[in-house]
């Protein structure tokens, strides 16, 4: 799996783009939350990727945060969304927006999105409350999905066999003690706690 990728960018041709690293030229595709951030053609950028593998190709694309590859991640677990409309929805809305629309179950602001049809919309509404519920740190109010060291190490805690919900506990005790630990300590702790427990 391509975890991250930095190098010169080299194409900006929304949703595409190419970023050249050691003489390789990588095609991606990036939502439109990706694209305003990007700095101009000829200049480094660096990028979260998900690779997505299908029979015909083999897929990279690249966020700018932990948040929206987290949401991608998300959005693609549920029947009937694909890359590309996972993408679409990362372009049409803001995280907080779309987070709104699931929990306020505004079918309508979700149809807006291109490719988003009412049975998507609907499909999103149901699926995605429960995975924002428990990405979403209590305190912090709704959100989606955690941010930086924190959401790294709940994305570990969840490929490690922990419910979503387990997880965010656990995060949240650790996080009682000590704000300013990253990733790697968050894990540490979180899994000497569930030891502990």
């Amino acid at each position: 799996m391509i975890g991250s990728i930095a190098g010169v960018l080299t194409l900006k041709a929304p949703p595409h783009l190419l970023l050249e690293v050691g003489g390789i030229g990588y095609e991606i595709e990036a939502p439109m939350s990706t694209f305003y951030g990007l700095p101009a053609v000829g200049e480094r950028a660096r990028l979260l990727t998900h690779l997505v593998v299908r029979e015909d190709a083999h897929l990279l694309y690249g966020f700018a945060t932990e948040a929206e590859r987290s949401l991608f991640r998300q959005l693609l677990k549920i029947a009937g969304i694909g890359p590309r409309i996972a993408l679409a929805i990362l372009s049409g809305v803001s995280g907080a927006a779309f987070t709104r629309a699931v929990r306020e179950q505004d079918a309508a602001a979700l149809m807006r999105i291109p490719g988003v049809g009412r049975k998507i919309a609907e499909r999103l509404i149901v699926e995605m409350r429960d995975r924002l519920d428990a990405a979403a740190s209590p305190g912090r109010g709704p959100s989606v999905p955690l941010e930086g060291p924190e959401a790294e190490a709940h994305s570990a805690l969840v490929a490690l066999g922990y419910k979503p919900q387990e997880a965010v506990r656990l995060l949240k005790a650790v996080k009682r003690a000590d704000q300013t630990l990253g990733t790697e300590e968050l894990i540490r702790r979180a899994l000497q706690g569930a030891v502990r427990a």
